[in-house]
């Protein structure tokens, strides 16, 4: 399944973002803003997306690191597997977080206007530093009244600093953490746990803990990826999607 190339309205020029639309539409779909890693639009970043996109959702992958000059879709890993993490994370830390998550809530907007779409049943899917930008775009979109349906977060790397804004993400939501996670060790993701999920009163909030993997678990690179994690998480997200967020036909 391909993608075409959807311009984003946003305060700071258009962003070219890549869109998944199911095949015979014949009414509008809901809509899934997915969320990049540090990598970018990766060749596994955009196969998650037409995965979505063939369950029957209207996905869009906004390419956050257009604005860098020059500008970056995504970047695949080579022989070194510590040089190509450093790009990434230097990739990242070119971009403000606050533009990034203007730029995601820019996405939402973009896809309830979209005509596939179903304006009122629009979620965010996250990967590692999407699924911290995904919470924090979930919980400004709340703050401006217009939430989102669903949450999926991946190992949001930036949740620990953002415990904050937990209160304002009281919408169906789905968490994944290993618990070999080196970048965000388990008494944090413990901490995460008990903000996000408001002290296990939330009931809409589901958090998932995935014995023996480590951070970004669901990448495929070989320095990364938990077969069993990443296959049981995928499955768990397409699960709670399916409650949350459902295709009709």
């Amino acid at each position: 399944m391909s993608a075409t190339t959807l311009q984003i309205p946003t305060d700071a020029d258009d962003l070219p973002g890549l869109l998944w639309l199911p095949e015979d539409l014949d009414q509008p779909v809901p809509g899934l803003v997915v969320l990049q890693e540090i990598f970018g639009l990766s060749t596994y970043m955009q196969q998650r997306c037409a995965d979505l996109a063939a369950r029957g959702y209207a996905v869009l992958a906004p390419q956050l690191f257009a604005r860098l000059d020059p500008p970056v879709v995504g970047i695949e890993d080579g022989e070194d597997f510590q040089v190509w993490l450093e790009e990434g994370m230097a990739l990242t830390s070119r971009v403000p977080w606050e533009r990034a998550e203007a730029d995601a809530i820019a996405a939402i907007g973009a896809l309830r206007a979209h005509g596939a779409v179903d304006s009122e049943r629009v979620g965010l899917v996250g990967f590692c530093y999407g699924g911290g930008l995904a919470f924090s775009a979930a919980a400004s979109a709340a703050e401006e009244d217009r939430p989102v349906s669903a949450l999926v977060s991946y190992y949001g790397s930036a949740l620990p600093t953002l415990l904050d804004r937990a209160a304002a993400v009281d919408v169906p939501s789905l968490h994944h953490f290993g618990t070999a996670d080196a970048f965000i060790p388990l008494e944090q993701v413990e901490r995460i746990r008990g903000a996000v999920t408001a002290g296990g009163t939330r009931e809409q909030v589901r958090f998932v803990l995935h014995q023996g993997a480590g951070h970004a678990f669901d990448n495929p690179h070989p320095g990364l990826h938990h077969a069993g994690a990443a296959e049981a998480a995928w499955q768990q997200t397409l699960g709670f999607l399916a409650e949350a967020l459902p295709v009709r036909y």
